[in-house]
């Protein structure tokens, strides 16, 4: 590995660092210790099982998210309808959890699951058929489904809200907060604590981490089989390198671009089995908000690679959890939207360090 190669791995840990720097900056002028800051953000959401379970809780939605984006990007598509996909997911899951209560939680939960990953699909489904057949971008089809799927879900969750629907005051207005029917006993998926009490081991009962954390590392691993070990992955990275050449080389552009959306679609409908299944037990839109976009921010961390993508989860999390963790030791004089601002002035360097470094590829290949 020459230098050029290991300093484009490594530009997301110097994004970090950068960010970090930033983020002292602002402490400074703030009026607090950098420090000291760090060090409550960082000690308590990985000091201790409590803050870990938060931080694995908070990175499962976006591991799912930033497989989605990171998995269409391999295909050189820019797949940011993840938020619809979360949405229609979500609430096809939580349909069939509430619809089919009957049934035993061996068939009830893969049900839910599979109906997240086919909402999900289906709807990033258009996009990718309207790319490959009209050649109609799909940054502008994803964001016009993101509104629509919206719109619609809200309609779908007032035909079956729930009788004890919330209300809340806002500006001094009463504004409802509708919500669906709670899934059955039998759709719900199993916290950490739940399987750790089975075997004696002590974990908060009151984390909200889940199965679903698992489900999310085992649809890394599909995605990276898929990708590198399969016939599929290898088409679908070729048509992303080059569609012109792959067309040429006898590879189905048109079918690999739909395939890439559809199944990155799934990974999106896929965050329904932690906020849903996991957590809720029912349908809330405030639940997925800013999941399908903070998705993006992790895959460009991540590289698009899947570990690189969960690993970028994972930070994102712990920025998350700590945050709010900083926000009460300083008693709200460190507001919490300083990890909005880490987040993107990561998401920054990544993007300005990449380019930096291909433009130094490209100047050592020309004297060379």
């Amino acid at each position: 590995m020459d230098y050029y190669s290991f300093l484009e791995k490594i530009t997301p840990l110097i994004a970090v660092i950068f960010a970090l720097l930033v983020g002292a900056i602002v402490i400074v002028i703030i009026g607090e210790d950098p420090i000291y800051v760090y060090k409550i953000l960082f000690s308590n959401a990985i000091s201790n099982r409590d803050g870990w379970g938060n931080v694995l809780f908070r990175a499962t939605p976006l591991i799912f998210t930033g497989l989605a984006v990171a998995f269409a990007f391999r295909c050189g598509l820019f797949n940011i309808g993840g938020e619809g996909q979360v949405y229609i997911g979500a609430f096809l899951s939580t349909w069939v959890g509430f619809t089919f209560t009957s049934l035993p939680a061996f068939i009830l939960i893969p049900l839910c699951i599979l109906a997240a990953a086919a909402g999900g699909a289906l709807w990033a489904a258009v996009p990718g058929i309207l790319k490959a057949k009209k050649g109609v971008h799909e940054v502008i089809v994803t964001i016009m489904m993101n509104w629509i799927a919206a719109s619609l879900t809200f309609f779908l969750v007032l035909k079956y809200k729930a009788p004890e629907t919330e209300t809340m005051i806002a500006a001094g207005v009463k504004q409802m907060i509708p919500h669906t029917k709670e899934i059955a006993q039998a759709a719900r998926l199993p916290r950490l604590y739940d399987l750790f009490k089975s075997i004696n081991i002590d974990f908060p009962s009151y984390n909200q981490v889940n199965v679903s954390f698992f489900i999310a590392i085992g649809v890394a691993i599909l995605a990276y089989y898929i990708l590198w070990k399969t016939n599929l992955g290898y088409e679908i990275r070729a048509v992303g390198y080059n569609p012109l050449a792959a067309e040429y080389g006898g590879i189905s552009v048109a079918k690999n671009i739909v395939l890439a959306m559809v199944i990155s679609g799934a990974f999106a409908g896929l965050v329904g089995t932690n906020e849903v299944m996991g957590f809720k037990y029912r349908w809330r839109q405030e639940l997925f908000t800013g999941l399908g976009f903070n998705g993006i921010a992790v895959a460009l961390l991540g590289k698009n690679h899947p570990l690189g993508v969960v690993l970028a989860a994972i930070l994102f999390g712990i920025l998350n959890y700590g945050g709010a963790i900083v926000n009460i030791f300083t008693e709200g004089r460190i507001p919490r939207e300083l990890i909005m601002v880490l987040q993107a002035v990561i998401v920054i360097f990544v993007v300005i360090s990449d380019e930096i470094v291909k433009r130094l590829i490209v100047k050592r290949r020309k004297l060379t």
